[in-house]
């Protein structure tokens, strides 16, 4: 990444956290996308009691990224945890959200999983989600 700052994303993503719905797992996460320019978009999780309307944090930022006109991005940390404790272990994306990033960016696009600002994985789109199919395949 030229001009993205990976500790920033991460921090970006922990940060996040805070502001997750979270009422019936407790299980908050924050995630935080960055686009080639680089500018960052953030998001979190957000429950529903009826489950299914919920939204992951990926797909919050993705989503409000491109509602803001973007569709390209380089890089997206992602930090989950327990409400009111530090991420004691990585949190990947599930599957919903790595088919929503793998429409909206490349296969070496990279993915931080991220425990704080100075310890994270570092994985690209293709390793996350091998044999994938994407909006070249239409």
């Amino acid at each position: 990444m030229s001009d993205i700052n990976y500790k920033e994303l991460a921090s970006k993503a922990l940060k996040m956290r805070a502001r997750s719905y979270t009422p019936y797992s407790h299980y908050c996460v924050g995630a935080a996308i960055a686009t080639p320019d680089g500018k960052i978009y953030t998001g979190c999780n957000a429950e529903n009691a009826a489950y299914s309307p919920g939204i992951c944090a990926e797909r919050n930022a993705i989503y409000k990224a491109v509602s803001e006109g973007d569709k390209e991005f380089v890089a997206i940390a992602i930090a989950g945890g327990r409400e009111g404790h530090e991420p004691t272990e990585y949190c990947p994306p599930c599957g919903v959200c790595r088919q929503v990033i793998r429409e909206f960016c490349k296969l070496d696009t990279k993915i931080l999983l991220v425990k704080s600002e100075d310890d994270y994985q570092e994985y690209t789109l293709d390793q996350l989600l091998p044999q994938s199919f994407g909006p070249e395949n239409l």
